[in-house]
């Protein structure tokens, strides 16, 4: 199936069908260019950041095989298979699937000693938002968040699109190669997901791509939720599910507790990357945020999207929203983040993608990169097409 690199939405669109080689190999073969440049990026920012080579990282990555083979084999050989479409090692494809973890990894002990800044690099640093039932002036369901993460993977971002009956059809953002991150389904049911930041210990857990990849491969919106439940992660990160009933979920997930929220009365819910629901007690003692920004973005993001009540249609909504997610307070580190020039070119952050999924009508819009410079632009895909779909 072809990749082609849109002018409507800026970025490469992928679809992939059948069963998990062959979905692997069309992704690896219609992103090789993304792939190879996340690849060549992460060597250069592990490298810089951390002392650890290319050998190193892949030497690490190895250490999660048996778990992910465990909790999903079909996604171990769907990482085969984008390995082999890429013509790369498929050490490499699982690098890009458990980058977050392995920085976390505490039995590396080369890593720098500045715990605070080592997490602020593994999370990723998103504000997501769930406007259910009753929070909008069109009467639509919608999910999004504002993706923020390194700058320089801008260009190996690629919506993938996933056949795989009888699983629900997924479409998805994703950094090239991996098998799982933000997206929503044929099913209705959305997935945003932030970092949250916090040493749990050495214990292996599952890494987030394949843990939100089955998340989105759920029909039943109780089975998503049993997956983020009952899975023991290795990193914390949050997960906000929208449903397009209008029902809503935020769950904070760690490798210890989980805790959870529900929107306000208007049907707002939006998440940073601070622990919102209850700091858990492993971290109580001295925990800090890893990102002191989002302490402003969060009630700036209230602020902006309560106004969507008085957006009356759905184009309205969509201005609403674009207009919310482009504050600029604390700027260069704002809800509508912008690389910082003075950082590292490693070190800079930026809104790489914005999302905006209609639960009610099932189209997908993005914006490629910071919201305050691109438009909303729906990919050519709507999530209640094709197999497992209902219009």
């Amino acid at each position: 199936m072809g990749a082609p690199h849109t002018p409507s939405t800026g970025l490469p669109l992928v679809e992939v069908s059948g069963g998990p080689h062959e979905r692997g190999l069309a992704h690896g073969s219609a992103a090789q260019p993304q792939i190879r440049a996340a690849l060549e990026f992460y060597e250069r920012a592990f490298d810089q950041q951390t002392g650890l080579s290319w050998g190193g990282v892949l030497d690490r990555a190895r250490g999660w095989l048996p778990a992910c083979r465990d909790f999903d084999a079909d996604l171990v050989t769907e990482m085969a298979g984008i390995a082999e479409g890429a013509g790369v090692d498929p050490l490499d494809v699982l690098a890009l699937n458990v980058r977050g973890e392995i920085i976390y990894d505490s039995t590396f002990n080369g890593m720098a000693t500045d715990t605070a800044t080592d997490e602020r690099d593994a999370a990723d640093g998103c504000t997501s938002f769930a406007l259910a039932e009753g929070a909008t002036g069109d009467g639509h369901v919608y999910a999004g968040q504002n993706w923020d993460w390194r700058h320089g993977t801008k260009d190996t971002v690629v919506m993938l699109r996933v056949v795989q009956p009888p699983r629900p059809t997924l479409v998805m953002q994703v950094e090239a190669g991996q098998v799982g991150r933000h997206g929503a389904n044929s099913a209705g049911i959305a997935l945003n997901a932030n970092g949250l930041g916090g040493r749990f210990g050495a214990v292996t857990g599952i890494p987030q791509t394949l843990i939100r990849r089955r998340v989105l491969d759920s029909a039943r919106l109780t089975d998503a939720l049993d997956v983020l439940l009952r899975t023991r992660a290795h990193i914390a990160s949050n997960a906000l599910l929208t449903h397009r009933s209008g029902y809503a979920i935020d769950v904070e997930t760690t490798p210890g507790p989980c805790q959870w929220m529900y929107p306000d009365d208007e049907g707002l819910l939006v998440h940073g990357n601070h622990y919102q629901a209850g700091v858990p007690p492993q971290l109580a003692d001295d925990y800090r945020p890893i990102s002191s920004d989002s302490l402003v973005r969060v009630p700036r993001a209230r602020r902006g999207l309560r106004a969507v009540r008085r957006a009356h249609t759905t184009d309205a909504v969509r201005k609403s929203v674009r207009e919310a997610m482009s504050d600029h307070l604390g700027h260069p580190e704002s809800l509508c983040t912008h690389p910082d020039p003075a950082a590292p070119e490693v070190r800079q952050w930026a809104t790489v993608l914005s999302s905006l999924v209609d639960l009610t009508s099932g189209e997908y819009l993005v914006a490629a990169g910071n919201p305050c410079e691109h438009d909303f632009t729906p990919v050519p895909w709507n999530l209640y097409d094709g197999p497992g779909g209902d219009r």
